[in-house]
């Protein structure tokens, strides 16, 4: 008689494992909300992406070069990995945007919906099948991003625009990012992530005619960014790699309450109700791409 327990008890153990990681991603990618506070209002988003970049590509290099990973660094998948780092680049630039725009609440909660754009997207960029519950997962989360919105409202604004937008393109940065786990090590992954994304910010500061040095204020929080960053960056593919997609970006979801109470102590951020209403709508539409599916019995 065969033990069917012996895949479920396999599987808790990889899942916790990727819970942890995400535990790190969510206090990395909390810290940075904070720092990129402060340093918005010295440099503008590109800037900002290029001075965090830079500082990631020493980081990168250092931990490497200790760890004897430096060879893990290989050009076979150059294409992917732009396309993986142009869509980050492009959300990462729209979430720094509405950083001082929207409160941080809002911001996270609007964020959170990218879980459900990977349901959407991993036909197209993993082959995998979009079923009835991930379409309806994804009806729900619009549902949710209305009730954050109020489109009727003066809440809408460029700021939440800009935060609604930023999770498509995390998605699609996840969903390359899996795809890239397959072949490719954290090493490899990371040093394209910050090389690849100093150098479009780097052409992008330049649009508006003339590149910002930062201030020496701004350095410990430009330090702090680029740590975190890459922390969180590291901490979400190792996480990737052990547990599926629709697995890992939902228990990001803990971040919300962190950052509420953040913005509510540290910029006297008003509670809106409608942000947490909303939230728990995404929260139920992303746990329908949790619940396990349904399998044949056999005898």
């Amino acid at each position: 008689m065969q033990n069917t327990d012996t895949a479920p008890s396999t599987a808790q153990p990889m899942l916790f494992r990727a819970a942890l990681w995400m535990v790190g991603a969510i206090l990395a990618f909390s810290s940075m909300a904070i720092a990129g506070r402060v340093v918005r209002t010295g440099l503008d988003t590109f800037e900002l992406m290029l001075y965090r970049s830079l500082i990631g590509i020493v980081l990168v290099l250092i931990f490497a070069g200790s760890a004897g990973t430096l060879r893990q660094i290989s050009h076979r998948r150059l294409g992917l990995h732009l396309v993986r780092n142009i869509s980050h680049f492009a959300g990462q630039n729209l979430w720094f945007f509405a950083l001082p725009l929207i409160p941080l609440a809002q911001l996270f909660a609007l964020e959170f919906t990218a879980p459900l754009w990977v349901a959407l997207l991993a036909p197209i960029i993993i082959a995998e099948r979009l079923t009835r519950t991930r379409a309806l997962a994804a009806i729900l989360g619009f549902v949710g991003i209305l009730i954050i919105v109020r489109p009727d409202t003066a809440s809408l604004n460029a700021g939440t625009i800009a935060a609604a937008s930023c999770a498509i393109c995390f998605a699609g940065s996840a969903l390359f990012t899996k795809r890239l786990t397959q072949t490719e090590t954290i090493t490899c992954i990371l040093f394209w992530l910050t090389f690849m994304q100093a150098i479009l910010g780097l052409g992008c500061s330049f649009i508006d005619g003339e590149l910002t040095l930062p201030q020496m204020a701004h350095v410990p929080w430009l330090a702090l960014i680029g740590a975190a960053g890459l922390a969180a960056h590291f901490c979400l593919t190792r996480a990737l790699s052990i547990a599926p997609a629709s697995v890992v970006m939902p228990i990001d979801f803990a971040r919300l309450p962190v950052i509420a109470i953040v913005g509510m102590l540290f910029y006297d951020e008003v509670l809106q109700p409608e942000v947490f209403v909303g939230a728990a709508v995404i929260f139920y539409a992303n746990s329908l791409n949790l619940r396990p599916k349904a399998t044949p019995r056999s005898n």
